[in-house]
């Protein structure tokens, strides 16, 4: 039998998966907004129930499934929001921040030029997890960043 690698060659090392109330849903609002494309989706235990999907988010993946309670897996609607927030990188931030609000999520931090070189912003998806997405919009070195840090904190 030939050996088998650990980590599979065609997925990253870290990879979020989210727990959805409407998995489906889910889907189609990442394709909608973040360009994701579906790689695998597996029917739960019922037909409207998905047991297990994988989304490419530019390099990058999610899985996801819906919710199984009775496994212990609850999505941030069922216990009352999310400490965690998963960070994309995008072509155009401003865009695909107002398609995720057009989409039905909801603002936690307008768009704006952040001090080391990004331009990012803040939502909540319609099922509860938080996304901060952002276009590199300036090469900062650490040195200036240091000093742009120290500057915003005096006021």
């Amino acid at each position: 039998m030939p050996a088998v690698e650990p980590i599979p060659a065609a997925y990253p090392r870290v990879t979020p998966y989210l727990c959805c109330r409407g998995a489906a849903d889910a889907i189609d609002f990442y394709v909608r907004v973040l360009d994701a494309k579906e790689r695998m989706r597996m029917p739960g235990d019922s037909p409207e129930t998905i047991g297990h999907a994988e989304l490419e988010i530019g390099t990058g993946m999610v899985m996801l499934a819906d919710e199984f309670p009775d496994h212990g897996f609850l999505s941030p609607k069922s216990v009352g929001g999310t400490p965690v927030t998963i960070h994309v990188y995008v072509a155009d931030v401003d865009a695909t921040y107002a398609k995720a609000l057009d989409a039905g999520a909801t603002s936690v931090r307008e768009v704006e030029n952040q001090f080391y070189g990004d331009r990012s912003g803040q939502f909540e998806d319609p099922f509860g997890h938080r996304w901060s997405i952002a276009s590199h919009v300036e090469d900062v070195s650490e040195e200036e960043m240091g000093r742009r840090m120290a500057e915003m904190a005096q006021g």
